[in-house]
């Protein structure tokens, strides 16, 4: 026990590493992670025997699931509603189409059995959300006429899809028979979108309706969510990967509270989600069989990036008068990646006795598209002149907050207050500063030059951001019953002349303290020294 911990603590520190040094490379981290997963496998360093498929489902299932959710919660519609329509047809219809020309160059090329080479087109057909996000963020690469948010709705939307597909490649294989394909494909639709849609408005309704979360459990609550609606929309087979991005884009376009803690908890959950997807990839590979499948890999990697990937888009995004350059630069993003690694994994799971070594040709694919496309995706941008430089590109993520040179202050007027019983405009307020609303009484007061401050008023003020130079030491310290600064005054104190107090936070209110503010217990007090 105590040994696993300890190579898992490892292994999470070598990707934390690995992320941390993946722009000096100018490699993607997803790629690293995968090196990494097989410098521990069987064939690696540490030759660590793995090849528990059916475990290795189960896992990458569960982070795939977590994968997609914040593929939707951290999608913004308002910015990517002009290609929404152009995102949902790849996701959909370009998602068969590609499956389709992968799967009969497989079949009549490669000479494939017609399972195997459906499989195998199902399977590779979706783009790798995590793949682009992690590009277009880390490269800050903002593109011209909408293609950063086509792209992230794409590569988030399109798994659902990919699934479906490769859900009936498997069952061709087991049952041998097409008369149940349609009942399933329903299946997967309805219930998926059922489930998505169910939760996220059960969701919703007990976090604006009820007081049944506490505070700090928001991101608790919101797993719990995601779990339920993923496990029972696999227990009545429908699409579940669908039903917890449905989840995502609903709850990530809705006003819910602590949205800004949700977003960097599952940020990290999300990140340890490709860590485990790919550095299980690499630990589940095995190098010396490479050789045997690299021709075929290669072929279909050239047929699937320059063939059926562009056909593809260009077919569906022309209609639209989008223009070449955009059709080139949208065909080549077209990463695979976590979900087509997790989809060959579930096939070898479930069909152990299958001939074709699929894992190992999704696994070649994998390594190329995400090396190679990857990182070449800026380069290739800035060749078509589609990059723009007067946008940001965080702004089509649901994270992204406007750079203020303001910020927001709560101050409390006690009794005594040098500013008690003075109006707006005779108060000596820092420079810049504006009061922006005044809560007295459980009313709220609009104020203007002649409004007069009383005690016990709340006030809102703007004041400028400071932008912290590093030389600053503020310590906040918890006043208990038993400090000797409990229920004395600021004067009482004696402090020393290079420390001030300043500023007290007490309940849901930040004070600025004069000589006589009395510090009571449970206070915050904030020193600057």
């Amino acid at each position: 026990m105590a040994i696993t911990l300890t190579c898992v603590s490892l292994i999470l520190f070598l990707c934390i590493i690995a992320d941390k040094f993946s722009g000096k490379f100018g490699m993607p981290t997803l790629i690293l992670f995968m090196g990494i997963g097989m410098i521990f496998g069987s064939d690696g360093i540490f030759k660590i025997a793995f090849s528990n498929y059916e475990f290795a489902e189960k896992i990458c299932m569960l982070a795939l699931c977590f994968i997609m959710f914040y593929g939707g919660f951290n999608t913004k519609l308002a910015t990517a509603k002009t290609v929404a329509l152009k995102a949902i047809l790849l996701s959909t219809i370009g998602v068969i189409i590609t499956a389709t020309i992968t799967g009969l160059f497989c079949y009549f090329v490669l000479n494939f059995t017609f399972v195997e080479s459906f499989l195998i087109g199902s399977v590779l057909s979706s783009t790798d959300a995590a793949s682009v996000f992690s590009i277009l963020r880390k490269k800050k690469l903002n593109l011209k006429n909408g293609t950063a948010s086509l792209l992230e709705i794409e590569s988030g939307s399109n798994d659902p899809v990919s699934y479906m597909l490769t859900i009936i490649g498997i069952s061709l294989v087991n049952s041998k028979s097409l008369s149940t394909i349609p009942l399933m494909i329903f299946s997967q639709i309805f219930f998926g979108l059922l489930i998505g849609v169910s939760f996220a408005f059960i969701g919703l309704f007990i976090i604006k309706k009820t007081t049944i979360i506490s505070n700090g459990l928001d991101a608790i609550f919101m797993i719990s969510l995601i779990l339920a609606s993923f496990g029972i929309s696999l227990y009545i087979n429908g699409n579940a990967l669908l039903s917890v991005y449905l989840l995502g884009i609903i709850l990530g376009n809705t006003k819910i509270k602590n949205k800004d803690i949700l977003i960097p908890f599952f940020d990290g959950i999300t990140g340890l989600a490709q860590i485990l997807i790919f550095f299980l990839l690499g630990l589940l590979a095995f190098p010396r069989k490479l050789p045997d499948i690299a021709m075929p890999s290669l072929c279909i990697v050239a047929i699937l990036t320059l063939i059926a990937r562009p056909i593809a888009v260009f077919a569906l995004l022309i209609p639209f008068k989008c223009s070449i350059k955009q059709c080139l630069l949208t065909s080549w993003s077209g990463l695979r990646g976590a979900a087509s690694i997790v989809f060959s994994i579930m096939v070898v799971a479930r069909n152990p006795d299958i001939s074709l070594d699929i894992f190992h040709i999704v696994f070649m694919v994998a390594l190329f598209s995400v090396s190679i496309q990857g990182t070449l995706i800026p380069k290739i941008a800035n060749k078509l002149n589609m990059i723009d430089n007067n946008e940001d590109v965080r702004k089509t993520f649901n994270d992204y907050k406007e750079d203020s040179s303001i910020t927001l202050m709560r101050m409390y007027i006690p009794k005594g207050h040098n500013w008690e019983n003075k109006l707006i405009s005779d108060v000596s307020m820092p420079t810049n500063s504006l009061a922006l609303m005044i809560k007295r009484n459980g009313t709220t007061i609009i104020p203007k030059g002649d409004t007069m401050i009383l005690a016990k008023d709340t006030l809102i003020l703007s004041v400028p951001s400071y932008e912290p130079s590093g030389q600053e030491n503020l310590k906040e310290i918890k006043i208990q019953s038993t400090d000797k600064w409990c229920n004395k005054t600021i004067h009482e104190l004696n402090l020393p002349e290079n420390v001030l107090i300043a500023l007290i936070k007490r309940g849901e209110d930040n004070l600025i303290p004069d000589g006589n503010t009395l510090i009571k217990e449970n206070d915050s007090v904030v020193l600057y020294k």
